[in-house]
């Protein structure tokens, strides 16, 4: 998969930030990330709180979004990611941000 993802780079360099499992401390895998001009970033040691939000997200992204639905292709399924996304970005509203989705939380938060 990380190779495959190398492919599709175009000559930028980001960051990729994942918690500090074995895999992602492998000397193998840092030089794979270092050799591509990718940036790691880890959370914390014992920190759960640092991936908090991104794990609060994936876990609703596989339960409303592609939990029980087949795909296809790959396009099928970044179709319905894209969508998902902008759904909840846009549309979803979430009752710590008030009611509001976080498109609008933030707007409001900015005037």
């Amino acid at each position: 998969m990380m190779n495959q993802a190398m492919t599709k780079l175009n000559g930028e360099h980001p960051i990729l930030h994942s918690d500090q499992g074995w895999q992602y401390q492998m000397r193998g895998y840092q030089n794979l990330l270092k050799e591509n001009g990718i940036q790691q970033s880890m959370s914390r040691k014992g920190n759960c709180l640092d991936n908090a939000a991104m794990e609060s997200f994936f876990g609703r992204l596989k339960t409303e979004c592609v939990v029980d639905e087949q795909f296809d292709t790959f396009e099928q399924l970044e179709k319905r990611l894209h969508e998902y996304i902008y759904y909840y970005n846009n549309k979803r509203i979430q009752s710590k941000l008030k009611g509001l989705s976080p498109v609008e939380y933030r707007a409001q938060s900015l005037n």
